[in-house]
């Protein structure tokens, strides 16, 4: 497959609503992986890129946020991009991206997006 899978938003998004419904975070690795793609972190930044897109639409549509979904396998977070830019400034988070007090914004974050999205499957 080429790189152009990466930047493929509504298949990206299709995927990260699936996990949504399942009420479950994928890693970037397995993110990557479902792309066709294996797991490089020049194609990770690759598909931030597109994150940050697939939740633009989000956020106009007035539904939750996505990216929040797709985390690091070593600490179940999202990696530094996701807490950059207006994000931490909107959810009001100023506080350090790893440990205990990153986990539970992120676990909230993620909540609102599983409740969301099994409520549209049930609707």
């Amino acid at each position: 497959m080429t790189d152009s899978s990466i930047a493929d938003v509504a298949r990206v998004r299709a995927l990260l609503l699936e996990a949504a419904g399942e009420g479950r975070a994928v890693s970037y690795s397995e993110l990557l992986g479902a792309l066709g793609h294996r797991f490089t972190r020049p194609k990770m930044r690759a598909v931030c890129k597109t994150l940050d897109v697939v939740d633009e639409a989000a956020i106009a549509a007035g539904e939750p946020e996505l990216a929040v979904l797709v985390v690091r396998e070593s600490d179940g977070l999202p990696g530094q991009g996701w807490w950059g830019g207006a994000r931490a400034f909107v959810l009001g988070y100023g506080g350090p991206w790893t440990g205990p007090r990153a986990a539970k914004l992120v676990r909230e974050q993620q909540q609102i997006a599983f409740d969301y999205w099994r409520h549209q499957a049930s609707a």
